[in-house]
C-alpha cells in the first residue's frame, strides 16, 4: 500500500511539473468533453420544453347510437377507474350536433335534419405522451363493448420521438468520436513520458521491477488527467449554463415566464467524470501496452 501511495504521490509531483502542459491537456479533454456533455444537457431542457408546450395527446372514443344512458354512465365509471386515464370528458349528442352547427357555418342545413346523426363521445386523456403507451390505450379500448370507434392524433407525438431519436444518434456518434480523441491525447501524452524516461525505465528492467510496478505510474497520470479533463468539463458546462440562464431570464420576462435551464445533475456529473478517467486510463493502457514491450535493457 505505501508502495501504492508512493507511486501516486510521484505521479501527482510529475503532473504538476509541467504546468502548462498539463493544464493545456486538461483543457482540451474537457472542451471535447464539454461538447456532447452540454449538447445532452441542453436536449434534456428542450425535451422538457416542448412536451410542456405541445398539444396534449387525448383520444376520441365514440359511442355507438343505440347506447342507453344507464350504460353511458357505466362507461364513464370504466373509464375514469382505468390506471392508464388521468381524466376524461363527455360531449352528448345534442352537444356534439350544437358544436357542429356552430363551427361549420352550415346550421340551417343540419338544422334541417330529421335524426341527430352524431354519436356520444368521451374525450380522454392519458396519463402519458409515449406514443407506444397511447396506442396500446387505443387497441384496448377498441375491445369494449359499446365503443363504436376510438380515434387517436399520435402524429404530432411520432414526430417528437423521431426528432428526439435523431437528436440522441447525433449525439452518441459525436460523444463516440470526441472519446476517441481523449483516448488520442492520452496515449501520445504517455508515449513522450515513456520516451522521456527510457532509461529509467530500462535501469527498473534491470533491477528485477516487475511490468505492473512500471507501467502503474502512467496508467495514474493517465486516469488523472482523465479525471481532472471531466473537472473542467463540468465546469465550462456549468459556467456556460450560467450564462445562457442570464440571456434566458431577459428573453422569458418579455413572455411573463420563469424559464431556465437546468444544469447538470449530480449522478450525471458523476457519470461524466467516471467515464472521462476510464477514457484516459485506456488512452494510458494503450500506449504503455504497446511501448514498453519495445523498451528492453541495453
Amino acid at each position: 500500500m505505501s508502495q501504492f501511495l508512493s507511486q501516486l504521490s510521484a505521479t501527482f509531483r510529475r503532473f504538476f511539473a509541467t504546468p502548462v502542459s498539463s493544464l493545456l491537456n486538461v483543457l482540451v479533454i474537457g472542451i471535447a468533453l464539454s461538447l456532447p456533455t452540454g449538447l445532452y444537457v441542453l436536449l434534456q431542457n428542450a425535451q422538457g420544453v416542448i412536451e410542456r408546450f405541445a398539444a396534449a395527446p387525448q383520444l376520441s372514443v365514440f359511442l355507438t347510437v343505440d347506447t342507453k344512458a344507464d350504460e353511458v354512465g357505466q362507461l364513464r365509471k370504466r373509464l375514469e377507474q382505468h390506471p392508464a386515464i388521468a381524466s376524461i370528458e363527455y360531449v352528448s349528442r345534442a352537444q356534439a350536433l350544437e358544436q357542429l352547427k356552430q363551427g361549420s357555418g352550415l346550421g340551417d342545413v343540419i338544422g334541417g335534419l330529421e335524426n341527430n346523426p352524431l354519436p356520444d363521445t368521451f374525450i380522454v386523456h392519458p396519463k402519458t405522451s409515449s406514443v407506444q403507451a397511447l396506442e396500446t390505450l387505443r387497441d384496448e379500448l377498441k375491445g369494449w363493448k359499446k365503443l363504436e370507434r376510438v380515434q387517436l392524433d399520435s402524429d404530432w407525438a411520432r414526430r417528437l420521438e423521431a426528432l428526439l431519436d435523431f437528436a440522441r444518434t447525433a449525439l452518441l456518434l459525436l460523444a463516440a468520436l470526441l472519446a476517441l480523441s481523449l483516448v488520442a491525447i492520452t496515449f501520445n501524452t504517455i508515449r513522450l513520458q515513456i520516451l522521456t524516461r527510457r532509461d529509467e525505465i530500462e535501469v527498473s528492467k534491470l533491477i528485477g521491477a516487475s511490468s505492473g510496478f512500471i507501467r502503474r505510474p502512467f496508467l495514474q497520470f493517465g486516469l488523472l488527467q482523465g479525471l481532472l479533463g471531466g473537472c473542467a468539463a463540468w465546469g465550462i458546462i456549468g459556467g456556460a449554463l450560467m450564462l445562457l440562464n442570464l440571456s434566458l431570464a431577459d428573453l422569458a420576462k418579455l413572455y411573463d415566464s420563469s424559464f431556465i435551464l437546468s444544469h447538470l445533475s449530480l449522478a450525471d456529473g458523476c457519470t461524466l467524470l467516471a467515464f472521462s478517467a476510464f477514457l484516459g486510463w485506456l488512452g494510458a493502457w494503450m500506449s504503455v501496452t504497446q511501448h514498453l514491450r519495445k523498451i528492453e535493457p541495453r
